[in-house]
């Protein structure tokens, strides 16, 4: 017999035993099935993922995405008042000019000054920023008052709720300095402006003057052609 005989028959497979054929099909068959199980499993949590996810508002990963950018925002804040650095400044040496004006034009797009148009607009205007300036809601607090008045907390026709809810102090003095710094600004831009005898008399009495001059700054720059027109006795 020659060597190449004698190694074919030494690398022959060797026939397996009917065991031993059953212990290889039950090992493949247990490895299927725990594979069918954990695609089971993930399927299982995907389901339920998306399920949570079709349960979310539809602008819930926008507000995710600002909340995640406010809060590194005001990390990025207090590192650099711990530093005793503007961060505004910081931040504006980091983006360029052209992305300055966009941030700019969308600020101003977002928060337009309209200008003064009546008095019920200035106040709705007034209304909206002291209602943007408060502070969140305190639950705890809201939930301890509920409970203590019972059906009394959200009034009615018949209920009598004088002298039930007493102010606390801290509220009283955030009120106090509210109403002072309303003050303060009223004075400031309702100063006595000083008389000039050389400016044209155009009103009536003071509170026409002080309306002419809104329009003048508002929309001056847009009538200044017309009123000359209407000056010289050239108008249309």
């Amino acid at each position: 017999m020659s060597s190449n005989e004698i190694e074919q028959v030494t690398t022959a497979p060797k026939e397996m035993s009917f065991a031993e054929k059953q212990a290889e099909r039950l090992k493949r068959l247990r490895t299927l099935h725990n594979a069918r199980n954990e695609a089971r499993s993930h399927n299982h949590q995907e389901v339920v993922a998306e399920e949570a996810r079709n349960k979310l508002p539809s602008n819930y990963e926008a507000k995710r995405r600002q909340a995640e950018w406010l809060m590194d925002d005001q990390k990025k804040r207090e590192e650099a008042a711990k530093e005793g650095k503007d961060y505004d400044r910081v931040k504006l040496l980091n983006i360029s000019a052209v992305e300055a004006e966009r941030l700019e034009r969308k600020k101003k797009k977002k928060n337009p000054d309209q200008g003064f148009s009546t008095y019920e607009q200035a106040t709705v205007r007034q209304y909206n920023r002291l209602v943007k300036n408060m502070p969140s809601a305190d639950m705890e607090q809201y939930e301890q008052q509920k409970q203590k008045y019972g059906d009394a907390f959200y009034g009615g026709p018949n209920v009598i709720i004088h002298g039930m809810h007493k102010d606390r102090k801290e509220a009283v003095d955030k009120m106090v300095d509210d109403l002072e710094g309303q003050i303060a600004k009223r004075a400031k831009y309702s100063r006595r402006r000083t008389h000039n005898d050389d400016a044209d008399i155009d009103y009536i009495n003071e509170r026409n003057a002080k309306f002419n001059k809104k329009l003048e700054r508002f929309y001056g720059e847009h009538t200044a052609e017309i009123k000359q027109n209407l000056e010289r006795g050239t108008a249309i």
